[in-house]
């Protein structure tokens, strides 16, 4: 129903524009009552077969959604009834911030994809905390990661001060963080995926991790674009500062192979286009590193045998983004389905 009727009329609209008339869509359903409960049947795959414990956290199936899609964390319970096994909120920073001027999101039809310049746009780590505290920890959880960035008028070089103040402010209130340095839309922010920045930056956050009572589990999200021997440095560094994993991939600059006109803008592409760059970075890491450490795979997952493919090529996890705009809900369903069926 979704690919038939809803989403033909969706996409007559903006995408930015339908972003946010479908959040208060999402809101409105759950404001009802006894509709989060027909949308969890509708969607929700329960079955200890699904289950994942990965890097000390169980997850109730591996299928989760990508950070980029709930940045503010306004609509995290209610896109958990529609049966993921956890939400990445964010990206987040320090202070608020309006992000690149508009128009900066763009559908790529003809191709199965998205190009964004969104620009790290969100209402600051302090509003996020706030909405944060309404998810106690218990029955009812929704697993949350936590992706952090730094402002865009921070230069790198205080980068590590940026990410220091989203870690101390959502320590307690997320389950795992992320540490985003691979958005292609903040100027000059992949510089620091370069060995040495980021080697400091993963360590700093890790000594101030070690300080807590309890530690959580820091991801490092990577760009698609890294070359083999760049990738080889990620592994060096997850070892060199024991991060709990990595997250592959963010999207890409590469503009291979485009059918659509609006493969001209700016910014990261996301999508079918991403598919299998993002499946050979997860099988890379995964090889070379001997599986030395989880990886969620996230890029062109827009059927359940997208997501397999990524599953065994080594990830542990998976998150979805621009499949779930495509696809609907129902994706989640068939993955988690196909994942029973091959039990």
């Amino acid at each position: 129903m979704y690919k038939s009727l809803i989403r033909p009329v969706l996409f007559r609209f903006d995408p930015e524009k339908i972003h946010y008339f479908t959040f208060s869509t999402i809101r409105f359903l759950n404001s009802i009552p006894g509709m989060p409960s027909v949308l969890k049947s509708m969607f929700e795959v329960n079955d200890p077969r699904l289950e994942r414990e990965v890097f000390g956290l169980k997850f109730k199936n591996p299928v989760g959604l990508a950070a980029g899609l709930d940045k503010d964390a306004k609509l995290y319970k209610e896109l958990g009834n529609l049966g993921f096994g956890f939400i990445e909120i964010g990206t987040l920073t320090p202070k608020p911030q309006d992000g690149n001027p508009k128009k900066r999101l763009f559908r790529l039809r003809e191709d199965g994809g998205l190009i964004n310049r969104m620009g790290f746009n969100n209402g600051g780590v302090a509003e996020a905390v706030e909405r944060l505290k309404k998810n106690p920890k218990g029955k009812g959880h929704v697993l949350i990661g936590g992706n952090i960035g730094k402002n865009k008028v921070t230069p790198n070089e205080d980068a590590v001060s940026d990410y220091e103040i989203c870690f101390d402010a959502l320590y307690d209130y997320v389950d795992y963080f992320v540490v985003n340095v691979s958005s292609p839309n903040t100027p000059n922010l992949r510089e620091l995926q370069d060995k040495e920045p980021l080697t400091q930056l993963l360590q700093t956050l890790q000594d101030k991790n070690q300080t807590k009572p309890v530690q959580k589990p820091i991801l490092l999200k990577i760009a698609p674009d890294l070359t083999d021997s760049q990738l080889l440095d990620i592994i060096d560094i997850v070892q060199t500062t024991k991060i709990a994993g990595v997250i592959a991939t963010n999207t890409t600059i590469s503009r291979e192979g485009l059918q659509s006109e609006n493969k001209k803008e700016t910014g990261g592409l996301s999508g079918k286009p991403l598919t299998k760059r993002s499946t050979e970075v997860i099988r890379f890491l995964s090889e070379k590193s001997n599986k030395a450490f989880p990886i969620i795979g996230v890029g062109g997952i827009h059927t359940a045998e997208d997501a397999i493919e990524k599953l065994e090529a080594g990830a542990s996890l998976i998150q979805l983004y621009t499949g779930f705009i495509y696809e609907g809900p129902g994706l989640i369903k068939a993955i988690n389905r196909k994942l029973l069926s091959k039990k």
